[in-house]
């Protein structure tokens, strides 16, 4: 049997062993340009980077800090703040002084907002990368202002609560040539990338069936009738933001909020980004968003079935079954992704194994790719004829966190791994997993338009109204 794995299974957290530029394209060094080093920051794309050395580079010394605005600084953004830490944090934005406190504190003589649009606007031209961890539905609202000004963008996963959001962030990102990293951050991992290179070296075999799966649904969500008072830390206007307005409670945050459909996206939501990583790069899914081709041959059925649907929340449990067309030399596939312990595959597909609370699962022809790390921190290979697998070389680089893989791309060395060009279609993909668990009958997906042409209930949840003075 063989195995990948890092010694950390920690959530949300920074992985130690791990990976970070793929590729890139060595420029002409001696090339004479009058770019500045704002210039060169704001014109770096997230593909075909160039690799600098610790020379100049296009008047960018490569050992110069950036300087990084962090939004949302507590709850998960304390680890990806702490993240950016050897950069310049020239800015600090949240909208619950008691939950960003450790932050706060940190950065007491930093500029401190709690209006991401005002910080933007005040501080354009003293910001040169923002690092975006509020809850999902204010995701793109804040990033897609920041790329807009030609900063680059590090945002958690999931990458945006809705799919049209997750769509305009890929576009946005790709139009104004920015480096982006969304936070799955087992990006990192070995078991990630040599999972990556098992699947893309066809190590077992065409792949026709596909399985990703999550611990559990969700509860059942009533919405509140009291109105207790807004706490005087915090901004709940703010933290509303583009969803419609609703009062305060605390039923909806801190984290709790995830569950709520009106604001997070569900179990599903919070860990798909993380345990389909692998799954979705073997693959070759991202193709599917590329231009050129008929919209038809790029076109998803999806069928879903659910338990415990109600209005506020997600459901109890879901299965969903995408049929995905041909890419390139890989048969089409039938990828089953669900939530809830009933949902799972069976011991059968696992080679006796029990399926753990979480999975990726990659069945071959020769064997299976297998990941049961939340994060696919570890993977291996499952195989009843061990002796026709060949292990293919490692092509991908290892060795630096996430993050520094991010802000190394910001400054021209390398290409993030999990760029929008990546977590946009794996969000659009996990969110289609919501929709049609709620919905519960068949439609089809174009990749290449983001429509749903099939069925009405199912398009009116690709996106939502956003509340006066919101807007991408």
């Amino acid at each position: 049997m063989l195995r990948s794995c890092d010694r950390s299974d920690s959530n949300d957290r920074e992985f130690s062993c791990d990976p970070v530029v793929i590729g890139g394209n060595k420029g002409d060094m001696g090339k004479q340009t009058s770019l500045n080093r704002r210039g060169f920051l704001k014109g770096s794309t997230g593909a075909g980077l160039l690799i600098c050395s610790s020379q100049v580079a296009f008047g960018y010394k490569a050992n110069e800090k950036l300087n990084v605005a962090c939004i949302g600084v507590g709850g998960q953004g304390v680890s990806n703040t702490r993240g950016v830490s050897g950069e310049n944090v020239v800015a600090v934005c949240d909208v619950d002084e008691k939950r960003a406190a450790q932050m706060l504190k940190q950065y007491s003589g930093t500029k401190r907002y709690k209006d991401f649009r005002l910080m933007l606007s005040e501080m354009d031209k003293e910001i040169d990368a923002v690092v975006v961890c509020t809850p999902d539905h204010t995701h793109a609202v804040a990033a897609v202002g920041a790329m807009k000004q030609g900063k680059h963008v590090y945002c958690e996963k999931p990458l945006t609560r809705t799919v049209h959001e997750a769509r305009m962030m890929r576009l946005t990102a790709a139009k104004h040539k920015v480096v982006t990293q969304m936070g799955n951050q087992g990006s990192a991992s070995e078991g990630v990338r040599r999972a990556t290179e098992w699947g893309a070296a066809g190590t077992v075999g065409p792949v026709e069936n596909a399985y990703l799966w999550v611990s559990d649904g969700s509860a059942t969500m009533t919405r509140p009738k009291d109105t207790p008072t807004v706490p005087n830390n915090l901004d709940w206007d703010l933290w509303l933001g583009p969803a419609s307005e609703r009062p305060y409670h605390p039923s909806y945050l801190p984290f709790i909020w995830r569950g709520w459909r009106h604001f997070g996206s569900g179990s599903l939501g919070d860990m798909g980004c993380h345990t389909g990583n692998f799954l979705f790069r073997c693959l070759n899914l991202g193709e599917l968003w590329e231009p050129g081709g008929s919209s038809n041959a790029k076109r998803i059925r999806i069928e879903g079935e659910a338990t415990g649907v109600h209005a506020e929340g997600y459901p109890a449990s879901t299965r969903v079954h995408f049929h995905i067309p041909a890419r390139g030399d890989m048969p089409a596939v039938k990828l089953t992704v669900s939530s809830g312990q009933k949902m799972r595959p069976s011991a059968d597909l696992l080679h006796g194994k029990q399926p753990g609370s979480f999975g990726s699962l990659l069945i071959g022809t020769k064997g299976s790719i297998y990941s049961s790390n939340p994060w696919n921190t570890s993977s291996e290979i499952l195989s009843k004829d061990k002796g026709s697998i060949k292990e293919p070389p490692k092509t991908l680089p290892r060795g630096v966190s996430h993050h520094r893989e991010w802000i190394d791309a910001c400054k021209g060395k390398g290409e993030t791994f999990s760029s929008f060009a990546i977590g946009g279609p794996l969000t659009e993909l996990i969110q289609l997993t919501n929709i049609a668990g709620i919905v519960g009958e068949p439609f089809h997906y174009d990749t290449l338009t983001g429509e749903i042409p099939d069925h009405g209930g199912a398009s009116a949840l690709l996106h939502r109204p956003y509340r006066k003075g919101w807007a991408l």
